[in-house]
């Protein structure tokens, strides 16, 4: 069986990996399946339970909780773009004061982590705003 590429959840996949190994024990990186990809009518009644069941619209990819701090990620390839959903989230969440970043690779997550002063044990150099 040929795999189908999947670039976005192939980085998701490495950065998971990577936050478990640089945060504290006790920190959770959660990811919420916040969508069904089928798109005939038992997708669409999947999504609308789901939507009934408290999904969110533009929902970040994951969520990180350590030390006092909340980090939403939101994990995408080299050239993916926002949707105006996650647009809205981003701005949402931020204006309530919470940590929001767009990554797209393990470098893009830990220096996120370093932006939002997350205690971690890597500790890789602060980078320029996506």
């Amino acid at each position: 069986m040929n795999r189908r590429s999947t670039p976005e959840a192939d980085a998701q996949r490495a950065i998971v990996q990577a936050l478990r190994i640089a945060l504290p024990r006790d920190a959770i990186v959660h990811h919420c399946a916040n969508e069904i990809a089928a798109s005939d009518r038992r997708g669409r009644i999947r999504q609308s339970i789901l939507v009934g069941m408290g999904v969110h619209p533009g929902f970040a990819d994951l969520i990180v909780i350590s030390g006092g701090h909340v980090l939403f990620l939101e994990v995408k390839s080299e050239t993916g773009r926002l949707r105006k959903s996650q647009a809205v989230f981003r701005d949402t969440v931020c204006a309530q004061g919470f940590g929001w970043a767009l990554v797209r690779s393990v470098d893009d997550a830990l220096g996120a982590l370093a932006d939002h002063g997350f205690t971690s044990r890597a500790q890789p150099a602060r980078r320029a705003a996506p």
